[in-house]
């Protein structure tokens, strides 16, 4: 049966998303990238403190212990950014700190041999070492399938059917870092998410000199909005006899960054020691890595689309991933205390915002550097309360999953075949995790509970993460179940032209290295 003709189509398939005013290899004014950029570099805080005030503390690490791992993280995604755009896939990616090394990072804290150090200074030291050399390790994983070009070999087994789970369960599986967080302190959550969505959606319309500044910069508007009514009802002592982990979520005076932050300071490799290494830990950190590697194909394929360009080439993404290795490498060696992956949150943002330039995201990275070497005014930052952030992650990951949920477009969803495959891929996707989940939650350990530590925690993470299983269930059946008779069903003739990177015009115009480097990464 032959395809209809799109004037017969209601709304056409459309390979590259359309009514963005700038794409990835196109660029607003300087002064608008600037602000951009500083937008994209809040919106990285997030994470940047999340992690470290997670870990630190169950490290033995105080309060400038804590701000220099914020610092390190951020000035490591600078640079592991820069290297994403110039030189990785180009895609316009931020590169933040990852959750999927959260597993095999709490079994080392646990190990019992650094549990029994006395001086809780040391014993930081000593876990941060620990994490670093198996970091470095587990670098390996993707440095070694990204450049060998293994991954993009493996790649050539998607479809945008196969992709619609894994892509989507890229934010619809961060849910617990949405509402749960931004309700922990409701009067400034649920403020945040409504001034935002307000700004971004409802009064998008509204310009200044031509420019959508509500909508292009809703996230700053808001949250600067926000943070001053929070700071406001602090001053004014609505929360001091509020409960503590009601005063730690809500103030903006409790995260003791600011007064422990140096004025300079420059994070440098083996700042903690030199790292050490241990089979254990470092088999169990690759499975965090691995993982690392699974969620960034999806958060990469929709970051292109999120920038109008084409779905990433085999050889673009196996290069991206190579060079994500690199950053997980230099994570190791200064010692930001988890890896790297794509920022999910960034992502989304080029979605709200409509703009997908490169050099807006490589600003950014200059915000990143900047201000982790100048610590105050990186730390004054820094203190937004957490659950302000987690009211715009509630729109910013909707956004991303939204994406995956548009590939079913090239696809055809009257195949009981292909509901199969999608239905059960995301179900699976979102209740395996949370299966795991509650079982650490009950028995303070995973499910996987050998005496073989690395083992546990190659399971425990990876099927804690929503985006692997889907992405595991999803290209298994896709690639099984009738799989012959089925390619264009699985919608494979929409994506085979930008399988190889000559194989449409448009791939060189946006995934081409500078420099005239791709002599030294030959494209496929």
């Amino acid at each position: 049966m032959e395809d209809p003709k799109p004037e017969e189509i209601s709304h056409p398939p459309m390979d590259q998303l359309q009514g963005f005013e700038y794409c990835i290899d196109s660029n607003p004014s300087w002064g608008e990238a600037i602000a951009l950029g500083f937008q994209h570099y809040i919106l990285s805080l997030g994470t940047a403190v999340m992690i470290p005030t997670f870990l630190v503390s169950l490290m033995g690490g105080s309060s400038d212990d804590k701000v220099r791992v914020i610092q390190t993280l951020l000035f490591v995604g600078g640079i592991n950014t820069l290297l994403q755009t110039l030189f990785g896939t180009r895609l316009p990616t931020v590169i933040g700190g990852s959750h999927a090394f959260i597993v095999p990072i709490i079994s080392i804290i646990h190990d019992s041999s650094l549990m029994q150090i006395p001086d809780q200074h040391l014993r930081f030291l000593a876990t941060m070492r620990a994490i670093q050399g198996a970091v470095i390790v587990s670098s390996s994983v993707q440095i070694i399938l990204g450049f060998s070009q293994l991954w993009g070999i493996v790649s050539r087994f998607f479809s945008p059917l196969g992709m619609v789970p894994v892509i989507s369960l890229v934010g619809f599986g961060l849910f617990d870092r949405g509402f749960p967080l931004a309700g922990r302190c409701v009067e400034i959550g649920i403020p945040m998410f409504i001034l935002f969505v307000v700004f971004s959606q409802y009064l998008k319309s509204f310009r200044t000199k031509d420019l959508p500044i509500l909508e292009r910069f809703a996230l700053l508007l808001s949250v600067m909005v926000i943070w001053a009514y929070a700071h406001m009802i602090t001053a004014g002592g609505a929360y001091k006899h509020r409960p503590d982990l009601t005063q730690i979520h809500c103030r903006t005076d409790r995260a003791n960054l600011i007064s422990s932050a140096p004025w300079i300071k420059i994070p440098y490799p083996l700042q903690w020691g030199a790292p050490t290494f241990d089979a254990g830990h470092s088999f169990g950190m690759m499975a965090g890595a691995l993982v690392s590697l699974f969620e960034s194909t999806g958060a990469y394929i929709a970051a292109s689309r999120l920038a109008s360009a084409t779905p990433p080439p085999a050889h673009v993404l196996s290069r991206g991933i190579g060079w994500q290795g690199f950053g997980i490498l230099l994570d190791g060696l200064f010692g930001t205390g988890t890896g790297s992956t794509v920022s999910v949150e960034n992502i989304g943002l080029l979605g709200s915002t409509r703009v997908g330039s490169r050099r807006v995201i490589q600003i950014s990275a200059g915000f990143m550097i900047f201000f982790s070497i100048l610590g105050k005014f990186g730390a004054l930052f820094a203190s937004i309360p957490i659950p302000i952030f987690a009211a715009i992650y509630c729109v910013l990951f909707g956004i991303v999953a939204s994406v995956g949920l548009s590939l079913l477009q090239f696809t055809n969803m009257n195949s009981m075949r292909n509901m199969f495959i999608t239905g059960v891929s995301l179900f699976l996707g979102l209740s395996i995790p949370e299966y795991f989940r509650e079982y650490t939650a009950l028995a303070h350990h995973g499910p996987a509970h050998t005496n073989a530590g690395w083992f546990n925690d190659l399971i425990n993470t990876v099927f804690s993460s929503s985006p692997t299983v889907a992405l595991i269930v999803s290209i298994f059946l896709d690639n099984t179940l009738d799989y012959k008779d089925s390619a264009r069903d699985r919608g494979m003739h929409w994506w085979v032209k930008f399988r190889t990177f000559r194989g449409d015009g448009r791939n060189e115009e946006f995934y081409t290295l500078p420099f005239n480097l791709n002599r030294f990464f030959p494209p496929s």
